[in-house]
């Protein structure tokens, strides 16, 4: 874990037993990126985090980007296709709303792990954790410029 002017690393030890917690119930394999700038519009730019940090190498394709780019004050929630065929359109906009206001309000770790709690308990309704589950993904953060 780095050092990160938005995230102390006690609060990003806080975020990864969130993750680690919210992927006890679940198969779902949640991640958070954090970086300062989002260029364009923020949905696109997760998608390719997503992409670059190959999320879609799980064996259900139900993979979780949550991503936030501070400094532009602009955040986003992705799933994977294995999430996106199965759930209602919207699946993710109540989590979106809860870490919107948490950021808005300057709660940002207390909001990325109430958007992490809260995305393992949507995701366990379709995707419940298997006898053979495995973490597929790293549960740290990652960082981008």
């Amino acid at each position: 874990m780095g050092t990160n002017p938005f995230i102390s690393k006690a609060d990003q030890t806080k975020i990864v037993k969130s993750i680690e917690s919210a992927e006890l119930n679940t198969s779902g394999e949640i991640r958070v990126h954090i970086e300062s700038i989002c260029p364009g519009d923020p949905i696109a730019r997760a998608v390719y985090v997503f992409n670059k940090l190959k999320m879609y190498k799980t064996r259900d394709r139900n993979g979780v980007l949550i991503y936030i780019a501070w400094k532009s004050h602009k955040y986003a929630i992705i799933g994977d296709n294995g999430i996106n065929t199965v759930v209602p359109e919207n699946f993710w906009q109540d989590a979106l709303s809860l870490l919107g206001e948490h950021l808005r309000s300057g709660n940002n770790t207390e909001g990325i792990c109430k958007t992490i709690e809260l995305t393992g308990e949507k995701l366990k309704v379709f995707f419940p954790i298997k006898s053979d589950d495995t973490d597929e993904q790293s549960n740290e953060i990652s960082f981008g410029d």
